[in-house]
């Protein structure tokens, strides 16, 4: 009778942290990384490089550092997303960083959502990533034109609204100005 062999994974494999096939090809590029990933309340950019004793984060960037340039909305939609694209691009150029690949770890991949939102804010602002044009949000929606309409759309429906908008308001923001919002913000982060 023969013995089955189990080749046991490693550990960030088995815990579905890391996919290893696809960090070696980004690894292999030679180029550091713009590393996108979302929590609850935050999304994180990162530029980081590999290093033999592991990877070395150069510059790193919570969407909640944006309250430092006036933003009061949410830190977790799509304007927030690409003012923090906008802001880690800053960073970058300032340490000499002009490419990068774009590596959002296990996420999916969907056009037009938070992660291609921090890409476009990083590409607008010098940082050159190979993408497709196809999966960058518009710019309407990026600059927070449907958050706009649908706080508007609501205005009469202060229950739903509140329920809706209660961070804005908690953070003396009106999100039926969010648009002016964002390029108030996004004119700091740019001219800053």
């Amino acid at each position: 009778m023969k013995t089955k062999i189990e080749t046991i994974r490693k550990r960030r494999q088995r815990e579905g942290k890391t996919d290893y096939k696809k960090r070696i090809k980004i690894l292999l590029s030679g180029k550091p990384r713009l590393v996108v990933r979302k929590s609850l309340r935050n999304i994180t950019a990162q530029i980081v490089i590999f290093e033999e004793k592991g990877d070395r984060v150069l510059v790193g960037i919570r969407s909640d550092a944006l309250a430092d340039y006036g933003w009061k909305g949410s830190f977790k939609n799509l304007p927030s997303a690409y003012l923090l694209g906008a802001l880690v691009a800053k960073k970058a150029k300032e340490q000499k960083i002009s490419h990068a690949i774009l590596d959002i770890g296990l996420n999916k991949s969907v056009p037009g959502c938070k992660f291609f939102a921090v890409l476009k804010g990083a590409i607008d602002n010098g940082i050159d990533i190979p993408h497709s044009k196809d999966v960058l949000p518009s710019d309407e929606r990026v600059s927070g034109k449907h958050i706009q309409d649908f706080a508007k759309k609501l205005s009469g429906d202060e229950q739903e609204y509140s329920k809706r908008f209660g961070e804005y308001r908690k953070n003396d923001a009106d999100p039926a100005k969010i648009e002016d919002l964002f390029k108030s913000v996004k004119s700091k982060i740019i001219g800053a």
